[in-house]
């Protein structure tokens, strides 16, 4: 009996240490991904910094209880027909590139891709189109990010890394909010800067929660302020930030984990 449970025990053993090993070479070799694909955007992003001399307009970083959105200012233009000298060699490197995101302070620092003839191309491939766990942040098919649109949903994985739109889960807390509510969103023509306006979880299943992303452009300003006000009865906290009809908008769409198919969504208001 005794050599019967040195065997199986043996066997448990070896079954675990295998286990643990399969499981190390599995973690080990997500976080040398994400470190390689991390400093893939670090270079993209040190090109575009090398590729000016043009400095974005700054806009003062404000805390909660404004009523209305800023005026917007006068933004950057190329200075030459087209495409912005930041984004210019990146574009040439890949010609889905539509722009840039960035909030300061986070390691939200990454092309937006676009690709209109096919749905979800960049869910799973990094700027280089390879094949990639973490994939590309890219703005939804139907919108325009050059008229604008009255609406530009981006969507980007939730990383356990910190990568990627991971950085929007600390906006669940309004704290960070008052220390932070600006997003840096640029199309490859403009510099372009968003105040956070709601942030708020919903559902993707279809038939259920809020379809943020189909809402692209506005039949009216009644269906414009609709959505608005959807927005702000979901979110987490007030921010008494209210866009008005002619205001342009993004929502930065990630995964959230306390919902069946839920999504975290931060919503922003162009104010230069």
């Amino acid at each position: 009996m005794n050599s019967v449970k040195k065997v199986i025990i043996t066997i448990v053993v070896v079954i675990l240490v295998a286990a643990f090993g399969v499981s190390a070479f599995l973690v080990g070799n997500y976080l040398l991904e994400g470190k390689q694909q991390q400093d893939q955007y670090d270079q993209l992003a040190q090109i575009k910094e090398n590729a000016t001399n043009q400095t974005r307009p700054t806009v003062p970083q404000t805390t909660g209880g404004e009523s209305e959105t800023t005026a917007p200012t006068e933004t950057t233009e190329a200075t030459e027909p087209g495409i912005l000298e930041s984004y210019q060699e990146l574009y040439e490197m890949n010609p889905d590139l539509v722009g840039w995101i960035q909030i300061d302070g986070t390691k939200l620092d990454y092309p937006v891709m676009q690709t209109p003839d096919e749905k979800g191309y960049y869910l799973y491939k990094d700027f280089y189109k390879n094949q990639s766990e973490r994939g590309s942040i890219f703005a939804w098919e139907e919108a325009d990010l050059n008229e604008p649109s009255d609406n530009i949903t981006l969507f980007g994985h939730n990383m356990a890394d910190g990568t990627m739109f991971a950085a929007l889960n600390a906006y669940t807390r309004k704290e960070t909010w008052e220390n932070n509510s600006l997003i840096f969103f640029d199309t490859l023509t403009e510099y372009h800067t968003y105040k956070i306006f709601a942030v708020f979880k919903t559902s993707a299943n279809v038939g259920e929660g809020f379809s943020y992303h189909q809402f692209v452009d506005a039949a009216s300003e009644a269906e414009f302020d609709e959505f608005v006000n959807t927005c702000k009865e979901l979110a987490f906290y007030d921010t008494g930030v209210t866009p008005k009809y002619g205001d342009k908008l993004i929502c930065l769409s990630t995964c959230e984990y306390t919902l069946n198919n839920g999504r975290l969504v931060v919503a922003a208001v162009r104010i230069a």
